[in-house]
């Protein structure tokens, strides 16, 4: 149920809360973007974000729907809540260390510089007990606003017990982001994924020396490029390795919902070819985190529809006409053939050269957009 949205209460009172609600799950999920697009530009932080995204379209898979893909929405606008209001509480100390620089400035020993720096340091102080008051409350906006924070973080100082509750607190929000599980997830999802890639990456960077032998890569990348999205939310919706080598049970899930997959494929490859536009040069640190939020906003809608398509698979008990199979196949061979043409281009285009190849954003890592020198 929505926070807010408790059957029985007032009208008004109920509207107001769905609203705050639908607010707050807007601002998390903008949060948690902003996130995972830090992240996405840090090597080891990579498999971290490859990690959410395959339990992103795990979960839509296992129950088939969307909003179930958007995990730790909630937390992440908390967070986000609190270095928002953290951040303007900043701003007057800012404006105040302005005044002080400017009074020393002017007169090192004059008596406004050291009221300038009394002030700013007091206020300092008393800002640091406020935030940590907000957050031992509980960290919400409400709890920055609370204007008796500093004499209760005094009280609840002297009453004993405070630092065992905060180091709980502290190792259960650790425990409750599941890095290692996701880390765990991603790097797997990795070498699955790469193990169908491999071979016909490796043929397609010959090409250039081997025509024949380039081409024999670029057919083999036709034909694989549909399976791994959804031997990726396979192995996702089981957490099995051994479910990247079953691809006779992923085809069997597609007779099922033909029209769904196709949709999916066509979203995710169609998702992924501008993105190669940002390997044309080599992206500046500076516009790391951009260029991760890029990544995000195109493939992760195409996670949550991959597994959704397979959820579709999953729930149906017989296949459909040969018609709808057909028609499936056959409206994804355009978008297949031409997300096999981008990525041939892409290593006469990119910055990396044939090295760009195996940076295959659309399943792996975001590793076009980082430089890892």
């Amino acid at each position: 149920m929505i926070p807010g949205a408790e059957p029985g209460a007032n009208p008004l009172l109920r509207a107001i809360g769905l609203l705050g609600a639908g607010l707050e799950w807007c601002f998390g999920v903008v949060v948690l973007l902003l996130g995972l697009s830090v992240l996405a530009a840090v090597p080891l932080g990579q498999f971290l974000v490859l990690g959410y995204l395959l339990e992103a379209s795990g979960r839509v898979a296992r129950s088939g729907r969307i909003r179930d893909g958007f995990i730790g929405v909630r937390r992440a606008a908390l967070f986000g809540g609190a270095a928002l209001v953290g951040g303007v509480m900043w701003l007057p100390l800012y404006l105040m260390s302005l005044q002080a620089e400017a009074a020393r400035i002017i007169d090192p020993r004059g008596t406004i510089a050291r009221v300038w720096e009394i002030t700013l340091g007091v206020s300092a102080v008393v800002l640091v007990l406020h935030v940590a008051g907000a957050l031992f409350w509980g960290g919400r906006v409400r709890h920055f606003l609370n204007p008796i924070n500093v004499p209760w973080l005094a009280h609840r100082l002297f009453q004993g017990g405070m630092y065992q509750e905060a180091r709980d607190r502290v190792w259960e929000l650790v425990v409750g982001l599941r890095l290692p599980y996701y880390f765990w997830l991603g790097l797997r999802g990795f070498v699955g994924g790469f193990i169908w890639l491999a071979c016909p990456l490796f043929l397609l960077g010959l090409g250039h020396k081997f025509w024949g032998v380039g081409l024999l890569g670029a057919a083999l990348l036709s034909v694989v490029v549909p399976c791994v999205p959804f031997l990726q939310v396979r192995f996702a919706r089981t957490r099995r390795f051994a479910t990247f080598f079953e691809l006779r049970k992923v085809r069997g899930v597609y007779r099922r919902a033909p029209l769904a997959f196709a949709f999916a494929l066509c979203v995710h490859l169609l998702f992924a070819m501008p993105l190669y536009v940002l390997k044309i040069e080599l992206i500046p640190r500076e516009l790391f985190f951009v260029e991760g939020l890029f990544f995000l906003l195109f493939i992760f809608p195409a996670r949550l529809l991959g597994g959704w398509a397979y959820a579709r698979g999953t729930r149906r008990q017989l296949p459909r006409l040969w018609v709808s199979r057909w028609a499936g196949r056959l409206a994804a061979v355009p978008v297949v053939l031409a997300y096999v043409f981008a990525v041939w281009v892409s290593q006469h285009i990119g910055w990396a050269g044939v090295s760009s190849l195996y940076e295959q954003h659309a399943f792996l890592l975001p590793v076009p957009f980082v430089t890892w020198r």
